[in-house]
């Protein structure tokens, strides 16, 4: 039964991070280079305190172009603070309905109130795709 299956059997644990005080260009390479299209923001002591996507990069600039700002500032300055989380023994069933419900693309998987992983879209549909087979 595909409730059995946990985020925790599927999410990221290879996470790229910032923090708040990260420069923004810095991230936004960060997010190319890597081929994401955003990372959780935590704090020095691991706490989650936001996330920063693609689309507040292209906010960010746009912001900076109209001010006609050359400086960019830092991840903190445009990251979103208020994230959605799912736990970790959380299963791909409600993992999915927080996707369809609230538009979301990827949700920091957290354990006792740290970040321990990433979960997106496509990772629920390979786990999906992975239990039809072995069904």
């Amino acid at each position: 039964m595909l409730r059995s299956v946990k985020a925790q059997d599927y999410m990221c644990e290879a996470l790229i991070t910032f923090k708040p005080e990260t420069d923004l260009f810095e991230a936004i390479n960060a997010l190319v280079d890597n081929g994401i299209t955003g990372a959780p923001v935590i704090d020095s002591g691991g706490k989650l305190v936001g996330l920063l996507s693609e689309a507040d990069c292209l906010r960010a600039i746009l912001t900076l172009t109209y001010h006609e700002e050359e400086m960019g500032g830092v991840v903190g300055d445009y990251m979103v603070d208020e994230v959605h989380t799912v736990n970790y023994d959380a299963d791909i069933i409600a993992v999915a309905e927080e996707f369809i419900n609230n538009g979301r693309r990827r949700l920091p998987v957290v354990k006792d109130g740290k970040v321990i992983g990433q979960i997106s879209r496509r990772d629920i549909l390979r786990a999906v795709e992975i239990f039809a087979q072995d069904g």
